[in-house]
């Protein structure tokens, strides 16, 4: 037996039918986005369940008065609003990591991607839409 016999060779590990993707560094920044945003976030998420849940009353004084003095303030506004976009993005990434590395098909990546973004989209914009035209005076 030869060593260049063709019926004993292997595929490359973790190969696919599909082909190599041209270089760019977008997998890095998205990498790096990841982690940068996840220890962000540890504190945003952190800073808000110790406000709102334990400090003060807890959760029994949280209504609509609450979160109308809340956001009458830029400093909540704009800590929410980090919250929210951090989030979305990091969570709609995290997403399309997962939808890459587990759809076979190209269509079907296709537009489980087009889904995700579309909902990325429309939720963090809902969400800053609410966050800016919030009217504490109303009725």
């Amino acid at each position: 037996m030869t060593t260049t016999d063709t019926s004993l060779a292997l595929d490359k590990p973790r190969s696919s039918g599909r082909p190599a993707a041209r270089r760019s560094n977008f997998e890095l920044y998205s990498w790096l986005f990841m982690r940068f945003s996840g220890v962000v976030l540890l504190f945003l998420v952190l800073g808000h369940l110790l406000i709102m849940l334990f400090l003060d009353g807890g959760v029994h004084r949280i209504n609509f008065a609450f979160v109308a003095g809340r956001w009458s303030s830029p400093f909540w506004q704009f800590w929410d609003l980090t919250m929210l976009w951090l989030a979305g993005l990091h969570g709609g990434n995290g997403l399309r990591t997962v939808i890459n590395d587990y759809s076979r098909k190209d269509t079907t990546r296709f537009w489980l991607k087009t889904l995700l973004y579309v909902s990325v989209l429309l939720t963090v914009g809902l969400g800053t839409f609410v966050l800016f035209t919030f009217d504490p005076n109303i009725g």
